[in-house]
């Protein structure tokens, strides 16, 4: 499979100052994070609250600048880009959020918020809320909707404007972060297909970025574990999910609610204990100070991704301790 996306070293850390704007310390919410994305491929970013994936995602973006690290888009650095060049690119990765009625203008129409991306690239008002009609169209909608105000809809009916308007632009990578976490179950559902026929349809590469296994689990081709702002595990989804290799990976999947009785209770116990502070990440290895596997060594040393299989990397130190066994 061809990459398209390569993201090298990725870091980001917010300073917090005090009372009179000196800095006194930071949160480092991403830690030199790297991965590969690969032509019309689905990558899937799962972890607790807190664990750097959203800005992650804003950083994909340029909403965030890093500090550090590369993220190369079909060989060009993205990050040294500006003006015409960097307005170019950003048509070709395009991002759905969380919560749909915050990224839309509540005082437009659902047509002229999605057509308003091809306005703002240049595209003539009529041609534009044209092409709008048929993303509308794309996602389910149909032109009784197009003139009704984003507050009229329902939640999963403004998450699919949300999705045509980054459709609009032709992208080939789609960023969706939580899309589909204040969903009901059922509507979840058919955002989920959606996103799978769109995929299809217009040749698209996603990120898929969630809290929830299941959803990961549907969507992906690959999936990356992160917790604290590292990556703690990456690798082909059936590999992550039928050998999970990292203490928190099993930990997530044995906390995750599971309809299958045979498998029930079986595995890995469950995640426990509360997520540290980024403010004063544990030394060594971030998940020490709840992994029932902790040794002393876990506090000093911080565990590099270690291949465990084909295309499957886990940051463990029991897992380098059993290569160089």
């Amino acid at each position: 499979m061809e990459t398209i996306l390569e993201v090298k070293n990725l870091g980001k850390t917010f300073p917090i100052r005090n009372f009179i704007g000196r800095t006194k310390g930071g949160v480092s919410a991403v830690d030199r994070v790297s991965f590969s994305l690969g032509a019309q491929g689905t990558l899937g970013i799962v972890g607790e609250s807190g664990c750097g994936k959203s800005t992650l995602a804003r950083l994909l973006m340029r909403l965030i600048e890093p500090d550090t690290g590369e993220v190369n888009y079909r060989d060009r650095n993205i990050l040294s880009l500006s003006g015409g060049p960097l307005k170019e690119v950003r048509r070709q990765i395009q991002m759905v959020f969380q919560n749909p009625y915050s990224s839309l203008d509540p005082q437009m129409t659902v047509l002229d918020n999605v057509a308003f991306s091809l306005w703002a690239n240049g595209s003539g008002k009529a041609e534009a809320r044209q092409a709008a009609y048929e993303y509308l169209d794309a996602v389910g909608l149909s032109r009784t909707h197009a003139d009704r105000m984003p507050g009229s809809l329902s939640g999963g009916q403004r998450q699919r404007v949300a999705i045509a308007r980054a459709l609009i632009l032709k992208p080939e990578i789609v960023i969706a972060d939580e899309a589909v976490s204040a969903l009901d179950k059922s509507v979840q559902a058919q955002v989920l297909n959606l996103f799978q026929d769109l995929k299809k349809e217009f040749a698209l590469s996603l990120i898929f970025i969630s809290h929830d296994l299941h959803v990961v689990e549907y969507m992906s081709d690959e999936v990356m574990v992160m917790y604290l702002g590292r990556v703690v595990e990456k690798g082909p989804t059936e590999r992550i999910f039928g050998n999970p290799a990292h203490p928190y990976t099993r930990a997530l999947l044995a906390s995750a609610p599971s309809l299958d009785v045979e498998h029930a209770g079986s595995g890995a116990p469950a995640l426990a204990g509360e997520l540290p502070s980024p403010l004063n990440p544990p030394s060594g290895c971030r998940f020490r100070t709840r992994c029932p596997l902790a040794t002393e060594r876990c506090a000093r040393e911080t565990p590099a991704l270690t291949e465990v299989g084909p295309g499957h990397q886990a940051a463990c130190l029991l897992i380098e301790e059993s290569k160089s066994a």
